[in-house]
């Protein structure tokens, strides 16, 4: 296509991924990611796509390409996870794929006996916590909006406690009528980095909707039916595992099934201390002394270590009485709960309130504000100089903290998310 002038194209794909919700700051490590992903057509192509999600037509004409030249392309593009297509209902919008949820998971979904797996599960592992780059960047000034939150197991409510139904991953299932089912990214990626296999089966990524048929439609998933979905939510519920879904109130688009050992996620609230890497629940582990034993199996279980057992101070026997402690990074999932013989530990409303977003679009705008990079959904073509300049004009703007407090706030952002909305569509 010949239209970068610049010899490093990785760099100039560099910069346009890094303008996604989620960051993706420019490392040695990451150069290399980049490189064994794309190919250098595709990487011209891609560090051209404009910002928002787009029809054939428009990108054809943003590009001065032809869309006959440009399908094939980015059909190919989707086939391997780095660019999403979208239906819309009438035709379909391609978007950028960001590292999560994205080219991260895609691509460690994919299976075959020529793919370089283990080099990209080493690669991203590298990037993801051998720097400290990615994690710092998307949630070391405080960031609270995450692509996921953590769904409660419902047999671990206490009694009269209520949540909404987008809380309850039950609800998630009933409402919807489309599922698949195709292999964890996370547990993919540790098998090939040569971890101690998991007790957990491979095949546990579930999605619903839209998220299904964009899966099933380029071979990163099976479809399966509502009875398998609520088979497997069981099965998560029986081994333990820690449920997630999007971080939205409405249209979520997959559950995920998480284990300690293998879930990125769980793994950056462990290590990093960043709780916004998943959102919690609206409800939190309370521990009741009457019935706690101090036994510690729900410390055990606890994939964030939120749980500790600790001696009631001012004891004076040689086998003081322990209870369970609970932490303020408790993710709200139960999975303590359920492993507590004595149901000493059940949910409880939070006191302090969680806030979800609505929709896909209201987290994607509330994300872009915290990391800085909101102004490229208004000036989303690349390609042109003027809205470079208008890019770094108004970046520059909210990036002042009374601007980017205000509109974060409680007060401002639900007329300002409104008013984007009402301009978008």
């Amino acid at each position: 296509m010949g239209h970068i002038a610049s010899k490093d194209i990785y760099r100039k794909l560099g910069h346009r991924l890094d303008q996604a919700p989620v960051r993706t700051p420019w490392t040695a490590v990451f150069r290399q990611l980049v490189e064994e992903l794309y190919s250098r057509p595709e990487a011209e192509l891609v560090a051209r796509l404009p910002y928002r999600p787009s029809t054939l037509k428009r990108i054809a004409a943003m590009l001065g390409e032809s869309e006959h030249v440009l399908r094939p392309m980015l059909e190919g593009l989707c086939a391997k996870g780095l660019v999403i297509d979208i239906w819309d209902g009438a035709q379909y919008q391609y978007m950028v794929s960001p590292i999560v949820i994205g080219f991260f998971e895609f691509t460690m979904m994919r299976a075959g006996p020529n793919l370089p797996q283990a080099r990209w599960a080493e690669l991203f592992q590298a990037y993801m916590f051998g720097e400290k780059d990615f994690l710092h960047a998307n949630f070391g000034d405080g960031q609270r909006t995450s692509v996921m939150r953590a769904l409660p197991h419902e047999e671990a409510l206490g009694e009269h406690v209520e949540i909404l139904g987008y809380e309850k991953a039950s609800v998630l299932i009933e409402e919807n009528t489309e599922f698949s089912l195709g292999l964890c990214s996370c547990r993919h990626e540790k098998h090939h980095l040569g971890h101690e296999p998991c007790r957990t089966p491979m095949d546990t990524c579930t999605s619903m909707g839209t998220g299904a048929r964009f899966l099933i439609r380029n071979g990163f998933a099976k479809p399966i039916d509502k009875a398998q979905m609520r088979d497997i939510l069981a099965r998560s519920r029986d081994q333990g595992l820690t449920l997630s879904a999007d971080n939205v109130r409405r249209d979520a688009g997959f559950i995920c099934h998480c284990c300690g050992c293998c879930c990125n996620l769980l793994r950056g609230v462990r290590e990093t201390g960043y709780t916004g890497i998943l959102v919690t629940a609206s409800v939190v582990a309370v521990a009741d002394e009457a019935l706690c034993t101090g036994c510690g199996l729900c410390a055990k279980a606890c994939p964030v270590n939120a749980v500790s057992v600790e001696k009631i101070p001012g004891q004076e026997d040689r086998k003081p009485k322990k209870l369970a402690d609970i932490k303020e990074h408790c993710l709200g999932c139960g999975v303590c709960a359920l492993k507590c013989p004595t149901g000493a530990i059940t949910l409880k409303t939070r006191p302090q309130k969680v806030y979800h977003p609505e929709d896909s679009f209201e987290r994607v705008m509330l994300q872009a504000l915290e990391r800085d990079t909101f102004q490229t959904f208004i000036f989303d073509n690349p390609q042109s100089r003027t809205q470079e300049f208008m890019r770094a004009l108004v970046g520059g703007f909210l990036k002042l903290p009374p601007v980017k407090r205000a509109l974060l706030g409680e007060k401002l952002r639900s007329r300002f998310l409104s008013a984007l909305r009402k301009a978008a569509g």
